[in-house]
This record gives C-alpha cells, structure tokens and sequence, in this order.
C-alpha cells in the first residue's frame, strides 16, 4: 500500500488545485456582463446568417475509407516486422483480414463512396426542350411543371 501513496498523494492535489482554481475565479473575477460578451464569437466576425447546410454523408463515408485504410497498415506493420515468427497462421489472418477489408471497400466503391461532382446520367441526350427553354427563345423556363398553359 505505501508504494501508492505517492500517487494518491498527487491525486488529492491536483483535484484540490482544480477546485481552489476554480472558487478563485469564480470569486476573485469581475462579472460585468454585457450584449457584447453574451454574442456568439466566431474569428472575430460576427454572424450574418444561419449556418450553412449540413455536410454530405459521402464526406463522412471517405473519413471512414480513410480510418479503414489506418486500420489495415496498423494490422499489417506487425506482420510485416514479425513474418516469420507468425509464421502460416499469421499469413492466414493477414489474408482473411485483407479480404474482408476488400470487401468492404468494394461495396463502398459500388455505393459511390468517390463519386463526387454531377452524377452522370446514361441514357439519351438531354434536349432543349427536355431542359425548359422554349421554341421561341433562348430564355429558360422555370417553375411551370403542374401550372396550366
């Protein structure tokens, strides 16, 4: 038991220093609030409007192809280090490891976790008309989808 002493001797100062931090400031500190301090604070700028949309998902889905991608170098440096002393069953897990991680990464692939930009459409060319200008003019028609003519 003496050889945690020290230890619980430094937990019971730094708990004690974070509180006596904290009563000291909370005593010690002016309070002189105001509209200005109250204001959300972003760079110096204050906000003109609300925040923008919410990201992607596929944003999302390449941090996950890039956390997946961590994961098998992390698996495969011990592999790469230790080869021979894990001999055919190490080989065995590195493949079967490898494997699934292919097939995850093709069924992301195949769900466009890399399609970024316009999607590409295949099938027939998108006419004038088909695209809302009129006969009569170049000027493009908008919002008349349901409306009577």
């Amino acid at each position: 038991m003496a050889q945690y002493l020290p230890i619980v001797a430094l937990t019971v100062l730094a708990i004690l220093f974070a509180v006596i931090s904290l009563l000291a400031s909370k005593l010690l500190a002016p309070n002189r609030p105001n509209s200005a301090k109250e204001a959300p604070y972003e760079c110096g700028i204050v906000p003109s409007r609300e925040p923008p949309e919410r990201f992607p998902v596929s944003f999302f889905v390449v941090a996950m192809l890039f956390i997946m991608f961590d994961i098998e170098i992390i698996f495969a440096y011990p592999y790469a280090v230790e080869r021979e002393f894990l001999g055919v069953y190490g080989f065995l897990e590195m493949v079967s490891f490898s494997a699934v991680f292919f097939v995850a990464f093709v069924y992301m692939i195949a769900r466009g976790a890399l399609d970024w930009g316009p999607i590409q459409r295949a099938g027939k060319l998108e006419t004038q008309e088909s695209l809302g200008f009129t006969t009569t003019s170049s000027v493009r028609v908008v919002g008349s989808e349901g409306r009577a003519a």
